[in-house]
């Protein structure tokens, strides 16, 4: 395999190209299990028949695992947002087009969402007495069976030059309620201090996904909590913010 086209680095991989194939390298010790969640979840969405890159091998490079999929050639919508800022909101628009589409979709052997987000909550470091009242709320919430990505955002989209798009990372991908992954995606543009994005985003996933406001912030706080497990310090003192601020019934 050809290692020299770096496309994109992050702390635990680094993505290259290597002709029509895209090579997502981890790093040394990375969780087996994890790498393999990952590969499978990627094989039981393209059942689905959303337009993904195809799965092609699972492998390890000097000791290394490694995902193989197919490459695909165009640019991210959040290139397409910073390229063309007069046409943030037509992205923007096609951003919650692609994610009601994908909410369209069951996929019954995905992880579900409600147990990835029990466990998530037990292990970030909050009292028991809020880890109880988020246990809690989250056993409240309404059972679906939506396909959610887990990590929806504008970086994950591409779009080719003849317009198609594709949907990539699908690391974080289960079944469940498509408001929790709508809170995500609104906590994630507010993570990278697009605040007002965020709003607009929010607006326009309920309008399109006929979804009450105050729905998806009733999962704000649990999303939070989940997402407050990463070792970011900064990110988890913004997301307890969201935790603490909230008024339990």
């Amino acid at each position: 395999m050809n290692l020299t086209n770096v496309i994109a680095e992050r702390p635990t991989k680094t993505v290259y190209r290597d002709g029509d194939r895209c090579i997502k390298l981890f790093v040394e010790g990375y969780s087996k299990a994890n790498i393999l969640n990952e590969a499978l979840n990627q094989a039981r969405i393209e059942e689905t028949g959303l337009p993904i890159p195809k799965l092609l091998e699972v492998t390890t490079i000097d000791g290394r695992w490694a995902i193989v999929s197919e490459y695909i050639e165009g640019k991210t919508l959040q290139q397409l947002m910073d390229e063309n800022p007069e046409k943030k909101q037509e992205y923007l628009e096609q951003l919650v087009d692609i994610q009601v589409e994908i909410q369209s979709k069951t996929c019954p052997m995905l992880n579900k969402l409600k147990d990835k987000m029990n466990s998530k909550i037990s292990q970030a470091r909050l009292d028991a007495t809020t880890r109880y009242e988020l246990h809690v709320r989250l056993d409240g919430m309404p059972k679906h069976n939506k396909v959610c990505h887990g990590d929806f955002n504008p970086s994950n989209v591409i779009i080719t030059d003849e317009g198609k798009w594709y949907v990539i990372d699908w690391a974080h991908a289960t079944q469940g309620n498509a408001s929790a992954d709508a809170a995500r995606t609104y906590l994630l543009f507010c993570l990278s201090g697009q605040y007002e994005t965020a709003k607009r985003y929010l607006d326009l996933f309920c309008l399109k996904s006929d979804t009450a406001r105050q729905y998806v912030q009733k999962w704000m706080p649990i999303v939070a909590a989940s997402q407050s497990v990463k070792e970011n310090e900064k990110e988890r003192e913004f997301l307890l913010n969201w935790v603490n601020v909230v008024d339990y019934e």
